[in-house]
């Protein structure tokens, strides 16, 4: 939706958005945080100091018959005395450093995607930082472990998937370091289980209802070649001891992961490295990921937008031509909440294109990188784990989500694989992403077994406790070699204080959809008080929390001209450590909108909607004139409408906005 002079086609804003919270809500809200002005401090301050003194006893308490091995009296001691000032000194000064941070927690910071810490997983973490567990195996977290594959079965019950473990194809999810970690781990499960149809081929092995050939095999599709597996896994059961080591022996040696890129397709030579298609939106973590796992950049196709989504036709389009070039798709990834706006793919679309392609013989998997948009998954989940229908959802807010945004998370049950970032709209520490896939009987195809740090346990007939068991020595199963258990206990608890549903966790999303939708229709609002001034344009309606602006001063049509101008506006909205943090008032961020993600149709509507000549985009231009600089504004805060002051810092903000842009052109004259 554009704001100019007047409304678009695509209508106007409502004037009365259902924006102020209830009673219920204030006080929901109000216990969360450790709070804009450090409110919540005397809770903070007792959680901390009840569970560190907890952690005390529990020393204590160990073994309490050994003397103490630090003296009674070491604190008169010189040398620690010494220790003691050297350490205030530098802890101090830390403190002191760290005061011209980015002020995350306040409503006046609306830039990147960062927002203050919910109180239940900041105590959580702090509780289990001292014990330091590492969450590998059981031996060295055997409480934390347990904890993080319950992690991953909450986010697989919020996403639509399996998430009781007595079911043999329950999900399965873990976290990282993460989003970008967990795109690894979805191309690393993908590729294993693409190939893995193709090394028992290899191994000619018997009894097994094997494709025809190696295309056949290469493009099984994840769920086909899953079930092949479960056979293979069957079938060696049966064999005597001997027999099964020889036959594993056999088929590891054919593997992609044992031969690597260039012996596999070496051997394979009638199949092509396959191709990741993705939308040009699309995190850099992609290009990254496959760098790292030996596929290439050049096997990264981006597919072009339509609204700023995927175009599913194009994702169409292509797929055929790959069936018809004979050309491997090893995954097509979905986009829940674009980096840069917000914006929600068309995840049905994707994963209806997946299942006509592997009909016509072209097994591809589908992931979904929501690491930005997966927590507002709440807000369509009742708490029974069933979808609410998309008049429910709608309730309470003036437009989302649209009918295609609702469709896309009610299709997320279907995908393969998702990434979420609990330290993102999760309000969790940094790092914490996660990897959740839909069927976790295809992990076996990722165990890497180290006999100092794992063991195997004889499988027995319940279920659920094979499921658990498996999963406490997780480090087989992940990339890193360490994980911090506090981690996992901090989104553990979250989850458990607030269950992820509409009614619970999903109350907070929903206050970040309701501050887009205020500042959405704020901004008609300022278009209108700065006509004949400049232009204030949204270039396209927020599908989620993220809300763009594009400003062009009135009179101008130059687009270079048009960028510098954004850009000094941003000079006051960003951090600078060089200056007083109070002499900023707001924090923001910018980013870019370019024909080749836009389209040069969309391009040339929002140029034409802030008065720039088309004319002066020049694509291969390295003068500022090769896109458009934006304002991009992340609207995580659930306090930017502050109803008991009665303060909406959206209004503010866009009150200085105006002032800013007005000062500007008055300097320029």
């Amino acid at each position: 939706m554009a704001f100019s002079a007047e409304p678009t086609a695509a209508g106007t804003p409502s004037a009365a958005l259902p924006h102020v919270a209830t009673d219920a809500d204030r006080g929901f809200l109000d216990a969360l945080f450790l709070g804009p002005y450090g409110e919540n401090d005397t809770l903070l301050e007792k959680l901390v100091v009840e569970f560190l003194r907890d952690h005390v006893y529990w020393r204590r308490n160990f073994h309490p018959e050994d003397p103490p091995a630090i003296p009674t009296n070491a604190a008169q001691q010189p040398g620690y005395q010494a220790f003691e000032a050297r350490l205030r000194r530098e802890l101090h000064q830390l403190s002191a450093s760290l005061k011209r941070s980015v002020p995350f927690h306040s409503p006046r910071y609306i830039g990147h995607m960062a927002s203050d810490l919910l109180l239940p997983g900041l105590a959580a973490q702090m509780l289990t930082l001292p014990y330091n567990p590492n969450n590998v195996s059981e031996d060295a977290a055997p409480v934390t472990i347990d904890l993080e594959v319950k992690v991953g079965l909450q986010l697989a019950r919020m996403l639509g998937y399996p998430s009781d473990p007595a079911q043999p194809h329950c999900a399965f999810g873990h976290l990282t370091s993460g989003g970008t970690v967990a795109n690894y781990q979805a191309l690393r499960l993908a590729l294993a289980l693409k190939a893995f149809p193709v090394a028992l081929r290899s191994a000619a092995v018997p009894d097994l209802e094997l494709p025809a050939d190696d295309w056949a095999a290469f493009n099984t599709g994840p769920d086909a070649a899953t079930a092949l597996l479960v056979q293979w896994q069957d079938w060696l059961a049966q064999q005597s001891p001997r027999e099964r080591r020889r036959w594993r022996e056999a088929v590891q040696v054919q593997r992609i992961e044992h031969l690597g890129m260039a012996g596999f397709f070496a051997r394979h030579a009638d199949l092509k490295v396959p191709k990741v298609l993705a939308p040009i939106t699309a995190h850099y973590s992609w290009s990254k990921g496959l760098k790292l796992m030996g596929l290439g950049r050049a096997q990264l196709e981006l597919l072009p937008e339509r609204g700023m989504r995927l175009d599913a036709d194009a994702l169409e389009a292509t797929l055929q031509c790959c069936e018809r070039e004979r050309q491997p798709v090893l995954m097509a990834v979905a986009v829940l909440g674009t980096t840069e706006y917000g914006t929600i793919d068309p995840v049905d679309a994707v994963v209806d294109a997946r299942d006509r392609a592997q009909q016509r013989g072209l097994g591809f998997s589908v992931h979904v990188d929501g690491a930005w948009g997966g927590y507002l998954a709440t807000l369509f989940r009742n708490p029974d784990g069933s979808l609410r229908a998309l008049d429910e959802v709608r309730g309470g807010f003036a437009r989302f989500p649209l009918p295609e945004v609702h469709a896309a998370f009610a299709a997320l049950g279907r995908t393969d694989s998702v990434t979420v970032d609990p330290h993102k709209l999760g309000y969790l520490p940094y790092g914490a992403g996660a990897f959740i896939c839909r069927d976790h009987r295809a992990t076996a195809l990722l165990a890497e077994a180290a006999d100092y740090v794992f063991r195997e346990g004889a499988a027995g007939p319940d279920v659920a406790a094979n499921y658990l068991s498996r999963y406490r020595q997780l480090g087989q199963f992940v990339p890193e070699g360490s994980k911090s258990g506090a981690a996992a206990a901090a989104v553990y608890v979250t989850h458990q204080v607030l269950p992820l549903d509409h009614l619970n966790f999903g109350r907070l999303p929903a206050q970040t959809v309701l501050a887009a939708e205020a500042l959405h229709e704020a901004a008609w609002r300022l278009a209108r008080e700065l006509d004949g001034v400049a232009r204030v344009v949204v270039p396209f309606a927020p599908d989620s929390n993220l809300v763009c602006l594009a400003i062009n001063p009135c009179g101008n049509t130059d687009l270079a001209t048009a960028n510098a101008f954004v850009r000094r506006i941003h000079d006051d909205l960003r951090c600078d450590p060089g200056q007083p943090l109070q002499l900023k008032q707001f924090f923001g961020s910018m980013t870019t909108l370019r024909p080749d993600a836009v389209g040069d149709v969309e391009m040339r509507r929002i140029l034409g909607s802030i008065g720039i000549d088309p004319a002066t985009l020049d694509p291969d231009g390295a003068n500022d004139n090769d896109r458009l600089v934006i304002l991009r504004h992340t609207l995580m805060n659930p306090y930017l409408v502050d109803h008991a002051n009665g303060i909406s810092y959206i209004d503010r903000y866009l009150a200085y906005l105006g002032r800013r842009i007005r000062g500007l052109l008055a300097n320029r004259t």
